[in-house]
């Protein structure tokens, strides 16, 4: 008999799941904070793709003022320095290089270029909005 309740409270006491109930709980957290950092990455990766667009943009519109490229130009220059972003969702505005008032030496041209984010964990949208970066050059 003392056996027998010797087993019984041997097997209440047991560990064996203990560990798969525990990560059962803390799974998902982990799981969700991992996205998290994915996405967060991936956002600034994002922007560093609106900077570097918005610099090659500042750029051309520097040489606009030399050799007479259009706004479009200018643009399209920025877009295509984005990288591996969605060419349509980029905006990208310029202070008009062409205007003659901006001809002299040492005025500035600024291009802004924008693009949306969104930090989306399992279907529930944490954050979003809209990157932004603006670059200003001076015309030598």
């Amino acid at each position: 008999m003392t056996r027998c309740r010797r087993n019984r409270t041997a097997r209440l006491r047991s560990e064996l799941g203990q560990t798969i109930v525990e990560f059962a709980l803390i799974g998902p957290i982990l799981i969700v904070l991992l996205l998290g950092i994915a996405q967060g990455g991936i956002a600034f990766n994002h922007y560093l793709a609106v900077t570097d667009a918005a610099r090659a943009g500042s750029r051309e519109a520097i040489l606009a003022r030399i050799s007479n490229l259009s706004v479009a130009t200018i643009q399209q220059t920025a877009k295509s320095a984005a990288g591996n972003l969605d060419s349509s969702q980029i905006g990208v505005t310029v202070s008009d290089p062409t205007d003659p008032t901006l001809q002299t030496s040492g005025s500035a041209v600024t291009v802004t270029v924008t693009y949306p984010y969104s930090i989306d964990l399992l279907g529930w949208v944490v954050s979003s909005g809209s990157l932004s970066s603006s670059m200003t050059d001076r015309l030598e």
